[in-house]
């Protein structure tokens, strides 16, 4: 499998779900691409949260200011698009937008977070998740099941997202699942055959490891959101440490890649 691989197109090692200050995580959108693009990653999608506007896990004081909200949006893709272009000219780091649309419940079974690779319309979940991932879908971004719980254990369970493995007609709007979150498993997503990837998560540093997805396709934003919106498979590979210095995300990738069955 990897010999057919190399003999079409080097595997791009991508981060397709990663957290800056425009929601919870630590570092802004230059500090990741300078992260992401030192590190040799071929390709990094920003996912900032957007979040109901009643949002049950937000203390109420938050909720008018936290996450890519519709009054803060245009600024948030123009930063993320400004950045993309210093990625490539510096790291040759192909830089995609998007969103994570977070819908959060008073229960697991009714939570459900789906990133959205190459969104850069504002798509709102305060009428509920399935009609934003329709509006997602309609505006052609890729639609990941977020770190899809099941009955994986989780330091505090009334925070899982469940609703993914629990309710088949939402699934049908997902175009892949999150196998592994960081290092975390969700098994389910093998046992039902789901189109998967894998995912880092990123809201500080140390989840710069784990387990990531490597895409053969061109490294172009267009194909990476077709290749991920399409039912071709897609292939996992661990990053325990930072790259090595001069060494690219694409060859370490291609000496590492392994289907999740050899995982």
């Amino acid at each position: 499998m990897l010999t057919l691989m190399r003999n079409r197109l080097p595997p791009l090692l991508c981060e397709l779900h990663a957290h800056t200050t425009w929601s919870d995580g630590d570092l802004s959108v230059r500090e990741l691409v300078d992260l992401y693009g030192g590190r040799g990653f071929d390709v990094l999608c920003v996912t900032d949260h957007t979040l109901r506007t009643d949002d049950p896990w937000l203390e109420p004081q938050d909720r008018d200011t936290f996450g890519v909200r519709r009054d803060v949006h245009a600024a948030y893709v123009s930063d993320v698009l400004r950045e993309a272009g210093r990625a490539h000219a510096m790291y040759g780091l192909l830089v995609i937008p998007g969103t994570e649309l977070t819908y959060n419940a008073d229960c697991p079974e009714g939570s459900a977070h789906a990133v959205a690779v190459g969104l850069t319309r504002f798509a709102s979940v305060d009428d509920g998740l399935d009609g934003a991932l329709e509006t997602a879908r309609a505006a052609g971004a890729a639609i990941i099941a977020a770190h899809p719980f099941d009955d994986e254990p989780w330091p505090d369970p009334t925070r899982r997202t469940r609703r993914f493995a629990i309710d088949p007609k939402l699934r049908r709007l997902a175009h892949r699942f999150e196998l592994f979150n960081r290092t975390t498993l969700f098994g389910w997503v093998a046992r039902e055959g789901l189109p998967f990837v894998a995912s880092g998560d990123f809201h500080q540093p140390t989840h710069l490891g784990g387990w990531k997805t490597l895409l053969p396709c061109e490294k172009d934003p267009d194909a990476v959101v077709a290749y991920l919106r399409s039912a071709r498979p897609a292939y996992v590979t661990r990053v325990d440490d930072a790259l090595p210095p001069g060494l690219t995300g694409s060859l370490i990738a291609a000496e590492h890649c392994r289907t999740a069955s050899a995982a």
